[in-house]
Formats: structure tokens, C-alpha cells, sequence
């Protein structure tokens, strides 16, 4: 077989990220779209409620219904879980943390003097970082799944296609690697951090375009973050670890004990 030359094979890689975009696009706009919602702490005699909340923040194009397994697991250990909704699309990631989320959160629980936990997938791991920068919020421990902390390579790549930006909107199109990119700007996180990210891929073109271990978005070495407490690599994929039982089990100890089981 004739090898491919370079132009060929990038017009191959790009015909299928335009597939592989408008599929996605199909499927994540035929799920239900969320709500926010607050779980109350469930306490019985055998489980000491913990008099803690938890903001739970669920990622670019997806809705607060994503995160329905980590909160209810949350809500089932004694947390009181506030699983909020935000317009991911349709706004900067400034924006979203100070003109939605904070607002949300204000809402939905009635002391902000406490400091609060959040647990949050991809994009919600950079608006809990412009949170800390931007607004008042304290902030006790966070447990960040796929978070983008020095973007992602496939921004850098497939910016330029119309298709993406339609997809991602602003706040994805500001994810990438670049020096000036938001992530890369937010200042040093200064509450207790630990991440969870996957090596595992479903998808090799957008593999292909990240360098390193992978889990189909975002690399693993992207996910790290100066001065977190804790970093676990998991064999699962991007799009939907905060569903895997040994996540949702390691984000529950992390934020009991601030480091992951081994």
C-alpha cells in the first residue's frame, strides 16, 4: 500500500472530524436538556449527615442531567448537592461563572459563608477557576473529571472549521493550548484540588490530534494543575466517567479525606 501524503491524509483526518463533529452535534441535542437542582442531605441513624454542600458544575454542551449519578451518590452520602444548569454554548467562560453559575448557586443554597465543595466535568473544572478569581464564593474542596486545565489541542486544530465554533460556542473556542488561551490565564488554584482524568479513547481521529496519553478530548498532562493536591489517571473516556462507580467512589473519598484511595 502507497503511503498517504501529508495534504492527503489531512484532508482525510479533517473530512472525518467534520463527520465525526455533526454526528455529535445530532446526538448531544437529542438528550434532554437539565435543570438545576438541589438534593437535600439525606441522614438516617446509620449516617452522620455531614452539614456540607457540593456544587456540582457538568461540562461544555451538556446539561446538569449529566451529572444526575455523582449528585445522587453525593446527595445518598449526606451531602446537600446543588446540580446546577448553565448555557455552556452561548456565552464566555466569564460570563458563565459570574452572570449564571454564581447566581445559581446563590439560589440554591442559603449560607455562602460556609465554604463550598464542587465536583465538576470538563469545562466546570475552568468556571470553578474563574469562580475563585471573579467572585466572593469560598471554596472548600474540588474534585475536577477531564478538566482542560491548559486547554486542549483539538481547539488548536479545529477552530478553524465553522462547524466547531457552532458546536463549542465561545467558551470552547477560548479552551485551547495557547499562552493568552483562558485556561492558561486563570490565575494558581488555592483550594484543595484533585483531578480525575481518563487514558482511555473512543474516538482515534481526535486522539490523533492530541499528543500523549489521552481520553479522546482532553490530555492527560493537560488535566494537571499547579499546587493540586491529588491526581488520578483512570482507564475510562472523556464524555462519560462521571457515570463509571469507581469515579464516583474516588470523588466521594477526595472529598472526605482531600486525596484519592490507592
Amino acid at each position: 500500500m502507497n503511503n498517504l501524503s501529508k495534504p492527503m491524509l489531512k484532508s482525510k483526518i479533517i473530512g472525518l472530524v467534520i463527520i465525526v463533529l455533526t454526528l455529535g452535534i445530532l446526538f448531544k441535542f437529542l438528550l434532554l436538556k437539565g435543570t438545576t437542582k438541589k438534593l437535600l442531605a439525606k441522614c438516617n441513624s446509620q449516617q452522620v449527615c455531614k452539614n456540607q454542600s457540593v456544587v456540582v458544575l457538568h461540562g461544555l454542551v451538556r446539561s446538569s442531567a449529566s451529572m444526575n449519578k455523582v449528585s445522587q451518590a453525593l446527595n445518598e452520602s449526606g451531602y446537600t448537592v446543588c446540580n446546577i444548569q448553565y448555557p455552556s454554548r452561548k456565552h464566555s467562560i466569564s460570563e458563565l461563572a459570574t452572570d449564571f453559575v454564581y447566581p445559581e448557586i446563590q439560589q440554591c443554597l442559603d449560607n455562602l459563608e460556609q465554604p463550598i465543595d464542587f465536583v465538576t466535568h470538563s469545562l466546570g473544572g475552568i468556571i470553578v477557576r474563574q469562580l475563585a478569581q471573579s467572585t466572593d464564593i469560598k471554596i472548600n474542596r474540588v474534585v475536577m473529571l477531564s478538566p482542560p486545565n491548559h486547554g486542549s489541542e483539538l481547539v488548536d486544530k479545529l477552530k478553524i472549521l465553522p462547524l466547531f465554533g457552532l458546536i463549542n460556542g465561545q467558551a470552547g473556542l477560548s479552551l485551547g493550548t495557547e499562552a493568552n488561551s483562558i485556561p492558561n490565564t486563570l490565575a494558581e488554584v488555592t483550594f484543595e484540588t484533585g483531578i480525575i482524568v481518563g487514558n482511555k479513547s473512543y474516538n482515534p481521529v481526535y486522539s490523533y490530534l492530541i499528543p500523549g496519553a489521552d481520553d479522546g478530548k482532553v490530555a492527560v498532562s493537560s488535566a494537571k494543575v499547579a499546587r493540586m493536591k491529588d491526581f488520578l489517571v483512570v482507564p475510562h473516556s472523556h464524555s462519560f466517567m462521571m457515570n463509571s462507580d469507581a469515579v464516583i467512589k474516588q470523588t466521594l473519598g477526595f472529598l472526605e479525606n482531600g486525596n484519592f484511595a490507592r
